[in-house]
């Protein structure tokens, strides 16, 4: 498989309203601005992908870093675009630090002068490699710690995302066969009809209810190849809060049926969802087998879950 794009690094000159919280859900961008700084801004929107890093700068300092979760797309208003944001413990006033960013500061659509004062009218800039190298060393350690809390929470939807749009360039695939895949990676499709053929309920909840069930890949959808998108036997059907365990590597299961515990599940979940151990949902088919295998070694108790603690 294809390694993702390397990684992009972007400035945001944000002007908040009085009281406002800096973490929110996406960047937004009116269409049909006149000066060429704001086109730019607009341009550059589209040119973010997911995982791409960008500052975030309002009164006089930078508040927030967030990640892009998905690339923007383009609305009857605007460009909208997904990033999860987090603020600074400690913000970096770049006017105190103007003699570091000065030599590295872009040479066109600057979102800074070298004097380190932001340049109205300049929204979403691009920033090269050694801008940002500058800001992590000045932010010590901070940027660091806020990639890894949101990547720890959406590393999987990122990588998702990145193998969605690889779908989406490739040329020896069909429109409806690039449709399939896509729609498989949310649980539906081909993919969700091949799975309810040997799948009928949750086996944790027993819940028989279709429409509240979600169709989960065993195997990431991310990582798996054509056939393994859309192959039903790469699948459970689980109730919200067991689906959500089973993709974060809270548990798992051995092919005999038995439920597997990460040790860094909190005890209280086990206790407020009523999970009584020892557990058995029933002997999987030899076909799912590989896939619960994969499961297990790449996904069950990996490192990062120890790193986060309980959820």
């Amino acid at each position: 498989m294809s390694q993702p794009p390397p990684i992009q690094y972007w400035w945001v000159n944000h002007k908040r309203t009085p009281g406002q919280r800096l973490v929110g859900a996406y960047l937004w961008s009116a269409q049909g601005r006149r000066k060429s700084n704001r086109n730019e801004s607009s341009r550059n929107m589209a040119r973010v992908q997911p995982g791409d890093l960008i500052w975030l700068h309002t009164d006089g300092a930078v508040r927030a870093i967030g990640i892009a979760l998905e690339s923007a797309t383009l609305t009857s208003t605007g460009w909208q675009l997904p990033v999860r944001f987090m603020e600074l413990d400690v913000p970096l006033q770049p006017q105190a630090h103007a003699s570091a960013l000065a030599p590295v500061l872009p040479h066109e659509h600057s979102p800074l002068r070298a004097s380190g004062a932001c340049i109205p009218g300049v929204y979403l800039a691009s920033i090269p490699g050694a801008m940002a190298a500058v800001l992590r060393e000045l932010l010590a350690g901070q940027v660091e710690d806020i990639e890894f809390r949101i990547t720890d929470a959406a590393d999987s939807e990122l990588a998702a995302e990145w193998a969605e749009q690889v779908i989406q360039q490739r040329t020896d695939l069909t429109a409806p066969e690039k449709l399939q895949l896509i729609r498989a990676r949310r649980g539906q499709g081909e993919f969700r009809k091949s799975l309810e053929k040997h799948e009928y309920a949750c086996r944790l909840s027993g819940l028989l209810d279709r429409r509240h069930l979600r169709a989960r890949h065993i195997k990431p959808w991310s990582v798996c190849s054509d056939q393994e998108k859309l192959d039903g036997f790469n699948g459970l059907l689980f109730s919200p809060h067991f689906d959500h365990l089973f993709a974060r590597g809270y548990i798992a299961f051995a092919d005999n049926g038995e439920l597997l515990i990460s040790r860094y599940l909190n005890p209280a979940v086990l206790q407020s969802w009523k999970i009584a151990l020892p557990i058995n949902v029933g002997t999987f088919k030899p076909q799912q087998c590989p896939y619960l295998d994969y499961h297990r070694h790449a996904v069950f108790e990996r490192p990062e879950n120890g790193r986060r603690g309980a959820p």
